[in-house]
């Protein structure tokens, strides 16, 4: 199987033949893969080199000519390092555009802190109106990036190489998926962690939901699940900062009596780099870890 990221530059190359207002803009991530449509596209495939902030400057500038950028670096190179820009640029200017992000919270150990952002989400949830997608699978990815391609809004698709084993039918539009019932509480996996979370909550008679589009949270599905279980407890498993959507949960539950934990990325940094299987394991978001948090939290 491909990974997202291959599965996005095979993508973003069919659509600027079929789509003639897109552009995609890089900072060298990538650019070997988008050698054939630079060529075929030398005006709407740029390269900035390592200059993040003009990076996204570039993809707003284009965007304010009527144009539809793709921009796309590392996530701590796409949201961290230029976040005044992605503020200012699109959001204070009021332009679409959609940034691409690879490497997840820590596809890459041995790239170091550096190339980790597990803050990715919770930095864009500070912004008003962007959409923020987290595919699971390839397939997912694709559908995700040709829906937000089509729109003019503002939109975020985070790629990671963790990967679930098969894609489910994704709308790209504030929806959760229900994949298991149960009436002892409602676990929401987001993304890659699906795999992990249906093997981890076997046997125990939860509600479990499916997000790849996390922003705007599906609010209204998250209230169907709890009000229809026991008890309104509600576990979120994010690949990202642990509670990022903790808040969004508890909004959405206001007035019914709920308890919201938040399984994710924690804050302290893990020096001893390793895989990003060992990464997973020391967070607590492998099945076993998984599991133990879960059964606890619900008392299952």
């Amino acid at each position: 199987m491909d990974t997202m990221r291959d599965r996005f530059i095979s993508t973003a190359s069919r659509l600027l033949d079929e789509e003639p207002r897109l552009a995609v803009v890089l900072a060298d991530i990538s650019a070997d893969g988008f050698d054939p449509a630079r060529r075929a596209h030398p005006d709407r495939v740029i390269n900035v080199g390592i200059r993040e902030q003009l990076l996204v400057g570039a993809g707003a500038g284009m965007a304010l000519t009527g144009m539809r950028p793709i921009v796309h670096t590392f996530a701590s190179f796409l949201v961290e390092r230029p976040f005044e820009q992605v503020k200012l640029d699109f959001g204070h200017q009021g332009v679409g555009g959609i940034l691409v992000s690879a490497g997840g919270s820590y596809d890459w150990p041995a790239g170091g802190f550096t190339h980790m952002a597990p803050g990715d989400v919770a930095l864009m949830d500070t912004l008003d109106g962007w959409t923020v997608h987290v595919p699971g699978h390839p397939d997912e990815a694709e559908t995700l990036l040709r829906k937000s391609v089509a729109g003019d809004d503002r939109v975020y698709v985070r790629l990671s190489l963790q990967t679930n084993r098969e894609a489910l039918p994704v709308s790209g539009t504030a929806g959760f998926t229900v994949v298991r019932e149960g009436r002892r509480g409602t676990v929401i996996a987001v993304g890659p962690m699906l795999d992990n979370v249906l093997a981890a909550t076997e046997g125990l008679d939860v509600t479990v939901l499916y997000a790849t589009t996390v922003r705007p949270f599906d609010a209204a599905g998250v209230r169907r699940a709890a009000g229809a279980a026991a008890n309104a407890d509600v576990v979120i498993v994010e690949p990202y900062l642990a509670g990022t959507s903790a808040g969004a949960a508890g909004e959405a539950l206001i007035d019914l009596p709920h308890r919201v934990l938040g399984l994710g990325v924690g804050r302290a940094e893990l020096r001893r780099y390793g895989q990003l299987e060992e990464h997973l394991t020391a967070h607590g978001l492998d099945p076993q870890g998984l599991r133990e948090r879960i059964a606890g939290f619900l008392r299952t």
